[in-house]
């Protein structure tokens, strides 16, 4: 692929110039026709802790109470939850405010 071969060029190259069009004519296409969803709230959290190879005792020292975890873990999210999980596992807090499907 073309990008392949010029996509180390030197700054403020012709190839660089070229580079930089490719991966954003590459990135436009993927966003429209090969999109991947952002995981819910609760898919994320349980994505970043795999990250960081936490586990819920873990998450009990981020947010102090063995309940909130099971809360957490069970699809039911606090403000003050959110704001922790934010801060302490860098997840933004955008990401966490999405809707998600409540446990039955």
């Amino acid at each position: 692929m073309r990008l392949e071969l010029i996509f180390d060029a030197p700054i403020d190259t012709p190839q660089a110039d070229e580079a930089e069009v490719l991966s954003l004519l590459i990135e436009n296409y993927e966003n429209e026709f090969y999109a991947i969803e952002a995981p819910d709230p609760i898919d994320a959290i349980r994505i970043r802790m795999e990250e960081l190879n936490l586990n819920q005792s873990d998450l009990v020292q981020i947010l102090g109470k063995s309940s909130k975890i099971t809360d957490v873990l069970n699809r039911k999210l606090s403000l003050e939850m959110i704001r922790i999980i934010s801060e302490k596992l860098r997840i933004s807090a955008s990401v966490l405010v999405e809707d998600y499907k409540l446990a039955n």
